[in-house]
């Protein structure tokens, strides 16, 4: 993308690696840094603010760049969140961001629900709920963004056991925080069967575990009167049957399929 950008926002992002790469892109004139506690280590790269990433402390049409990497997925209000970046955009701005979603965790969710359900006689949510693709697309154009594009990358991460896996998430603050949880502590049983089910169900041939990261990656426009905008119904100059070559039928009017000679 060639488009220069005056002001970008880097809202929430852990640590300051995306505020340098925009910093030094040659494409943004200014950054600002948004998080919870303004920590950012490098002040010299940005302004910085603290704030909610629920309650964004702007006005609106601040901003013509909001990027965004692996924090909105901990928002309890994410059509919410999204409807203030899109009030905090200028018209023709652009978003950028990408969030854990889809499968992520599957397996380890599964084999969480197996065992507490076998050791415990119930289950409690353990892993947090993660947004599909198709609905990330939905909740774009809900808070009214324009030219939404939303796509997924998989990523599988092995580990040498369920210890491994859950002090990666751990250093990545990404422990159990759900409102809805159950408040005792699992039993050692419930840990050594889940990773017993985690082995049986999810590991490779040399035994390593394998663990699902599903990153969504979203672009979505501030809506402007110079963006594409589609055609209206019926004004169309070339029928869909002559750009497939093929023959028009009318709804409910049945097609032969016998074979021709």
């Amino acid at each position: 993308m060639k488009r220069r950008f005056a002001l970008a926002l880097d809202l929430a992002t852990p640590g300051d690696a995306l505020t340098r790469a925009l910093a030094g892109c040659g494409q943004v004139d200014r950054v600002l840094a948004c998080e919870p506690l303004a920590t950012l280590r490098d002040p010299a790269l940005a302004l910085r603010v603290a704030g909610d990433e629920e309650q964004l402390p702007f006005a609106n049409e601040s901003f013509d760049l909001v990027v965004s990497a692996l924090s909105l997925q901990w928002v309890n209000d994410l059509p919410g969140t999204l409807a203030q970046i899109r009030r905090a955009l200028k018209p023709d701005g652009l978003l950028l961001a990408v969030l854990p979603g889809g499968e992520t965790l599957t397996e380890l969710r599964q084999s969480l629900a197996l065992a507490e359900a076998e050791i415990e006689g119930g289950v409690s949510p353990r892993v947090a709920p993660f947004v599909e693709v198709r609905t990330m697309g939905s909740l774009l154009q809900r808070a009214g963004f324009a030219l939404p594009v939303t796509d997924v990358d998989r990523l599988t991460v092995r580990y040498s056991g369920l210890g491994a896996l859950l002090r990666d998430l751990r250093t990545m603050g990404a422990t159990n925080i759900l409102a809805e949880r159950r408040r005792k502590p699992l039993r050692r049983a419930t840990f050594v069967r889940t990773e017993s089910i985690y082995a049986d169900r999810f590991a490779d041939a040399d035994g390593r575990l394998r663990a699902t990261f599903d990153l969504l990656w979203m672009s979505a426009w501030a809506p402007h009167e110079s963006q594409q905008q589609p055609l209206k119904p019926g004004s169309a100059r070339m029928r869909l049957a002559d750009a497939l070559g093929t023959e028009e039928h009318t709804a409910g009017e049945k097609t032969d399929t016998r074979p021709r000679r």
